[in-house]
């Protein structure tokens, strides 16, 4: 079962695989930098060497990153965009570093025209990937909660924009159980799970995601709020965890908490011990 948290990169990115061994991680998730500054600290070559070898010992694999929380690729500001497709290259080429299979990225907002929004978010990628010829890192659009003007609330957002991305082999999704119920999709039953999942096959295609975001959800349906909350303790319930960790489709797919931390590790442990249990089948 590939499940996991984001992990802090404090004290270097090896350390995330450390934290992330301790709490019995098989994935995890990590910032490669600073995810609220344009510019991050140099990635030295002793760092690189470091966390390839923990990842060796700790057997973690695999390790995505998300992107920088500044990077808003559907910008209608030129200047902006500018230097968000300078963050996504900056963030992408540290992931290629790192060995690292998948970026996440939000695809942003708009601030208009959703259309234009999406040729924007497939102009930066197409230029990112000519600048990082034969790269391996996926770059994977999350889906949105709805919220303002952002995009992927709706799935055929995502769709769009992949469908004007050059090198499809390079770009795949992210699907936030939080983000997608507080963006109208209903999946608190098992029923609505499947319908939701099916309506995500028919208009992304299940063969494009690469990574689960496994949040409960703060607020309601369709409320369009980002607000992510512990398993369990949130508006979804139980039944949409206990259909994803049993969900035969996502068994090499990996899952990660997103969870407030709190000031300890604690939550971390009570929301990946649940899911374990929710992972596991009848007689097991």
């Amino acid at each position: 079962m590939l499940l996991g948290a984001h992990m802090s990169i404090q004290g270097g990115v090896s350390e995330a695989l450390v934290r992330g061994q301790e709490l019995g991680c098989t994935a995890i998730q990590i910032f490669t930098r600073n995810a609220r500054q344009w510019k991050g600290a140099r990635l030295r070559e002793d760092e690189v060497g470091r966390f390839f070898a923990q990842r060796r010992e700790t057997g973690i694999a695999p390790v995505v990153a998300h992107g920088n929380y500044l990077v808003n690729l559907a910008s209608p500001g030129r200047s902006v965009w500018r230097k968000s497709l300078g963050g996504l290259l900056e963030d992408l080429t540290r992931s290629e570093r790192l060995g690292l299979p998948g970026l996440i990225i939000h695809p942003g907002s708009h601030g208009g025209a959703a259309e234009d929004g999406i040729k924007r978010v497939a102009e930066a990628l197409n230029v990112a990937h000519g600048k990082t010829e034969g790269g391996r890192t996926v770059v994977l659009l999350e889906t949105a909660a709805g919220q303002g003007q952002c995009l992927g609330g709706r799935f055929d957002e995502l769709a769009a924009i992949m469908e004007l991305v050059e090198d499809k082999a390079r770009v795949g999704a992210c699907f936030d159980t939080c983000h997608v119920f507080a963006a109208g999709y209903d999946i608190r039953t098992a029923g609505g799970y499947r319908r939701v999942l099916a309506e995500f096959d028919r208009v992304v295609g299940l063969s494009r995601l690469k990574a689960l975001h496994v949040n409960d959800c703060l607020g309601h349906l369709g409320g369009r709020l980002d607000r992510h909350q512990h398993i369990g303790k949130g508006r979804l319930g139980l039944a949409p965890f206990r259909c994803l960790m049993t969900d035969p489709r996502f068994k090499s797919i990996p899952k990660l908490l997103e969870t407030p931390k709190g000031d300890s590790d604690y939550w971390d442990r009570r929301n990946l011990a649940l899911l374990r249990r929710l992972g596991r089948k009848v007689g097991e």
